[in-house]
């Protein structure tokens, strides 16, 4: 189902197989539309399934990426590219490597042995040099966040490094053997560079971020919940499956907003 609020094209899907299709085939339209795209790109286990169906299209053939720029939203502080749980390794095992991106177009914001501001100035600067992001993927955490801008963040920040909080350590624990291994500190990209994408898609599946969906869209702007910031863009679209949007659904039941049509 599909609902329009406010500024928020909302997608309500069966299920998380449903939710990667969607958002792969709204990228691939994108740069279907636009040859040389700059996307944001996002990593953890919600698009997983998105990067599958991308590269499924690049092997048939449908699917284009040598002029496409990307820009990733985070790094984990200190890994190094080869290291398997840092975000570089993550981009290359699941989409990088197996389709035609220039490698001189891809750009995460790694800080091993280098000057941590200097990378986050330099990140900005290539964002803006590229005229910024025209289609930005974004997951949410438990607690609201995107990328890895944390609860009170300030909406004006740019690329900068974050202290992460325990909830997200917690959440990350399982892709490490122990909660101890998480990397505490992370460099992200900001709210800034995020709202000033042309497009964003955000994706949710799971009954666990219920809370967290229904309020980014209902609440009140705050940095509390970083999400609801997106509330003030003016071209997001949402795809959540049915456990996600379960209590977005109840919502708006409540309030008398109805669904507009069936996807």
């Amino acid at each position: 189902m599909k609902i329009n609020y406010n500024s928020i094209q909302i997608f309500v899907v069966e299920d998380e197989q449903a939710m990667s299709k969607k958002a792969a085939n709204m990228v691939a339209g994108q740069i279907h539309l636009k040859s040389d795209s700059i996307l944001g790109l996002a990593t953890g286990s919600t698009p997983e399934g998105m990067y599958k169906n991308l590269v499924q299209m690049h092997r048939d053939g449908d699917l284009d990426f040598s002029d496409v720029t990307t820009f990733n939203l985070d790094e984990y502080e200190g890994l190094s590219p080869d290291n398997c749980h840092s975000y570089a390794w993550y981009m290359d095992h699941h989409l990088f490597g197996q389709v035609n991106v220039n490698e001189y177009r891809i750009h995460i914001p790694m800080s091993s042995g280098l000057d941590v501001d200097a990378v986050c100035a330099r990140y900005d600067k290539l964002i803006e040099e590229s005229h910024n992001i025209d289609l930005q993927i974004l997951g949410i955490g438990t607690n609201g966040h995107i990328g890895f801008n944390e609860p009170d963040v300030k909406f004006e920040a740019g690329t900068h490094l974050v202290s992460l909080d325990e909830e997200t350590i917690e959440a990350n624990s399982r892709f490490f053997e122990s909660t101890i291994d998480v990397p505490k500190r992370a460099i992200s990209m900001g709210i800034r560079n995020i709202m000033h994408a042309k497009k964003v898609i955000l994706m949710a599946n799971g009954a666990n971020k219920g809370k967290a969906i229904k309020a980014m869209v209902l609440g009140p702007v705050t940095p509390e919940l970083p999400a609801s910031v997106l509330q003030l863009h003016n071209d997001v679209t949402m795809i959540v499956d049915k456990s996600a949007g379960k209590l977005l659904l109840e919502a708006f039941n409540q309030k008398g907003i109805t669904t507009l049509s069936k996807v």
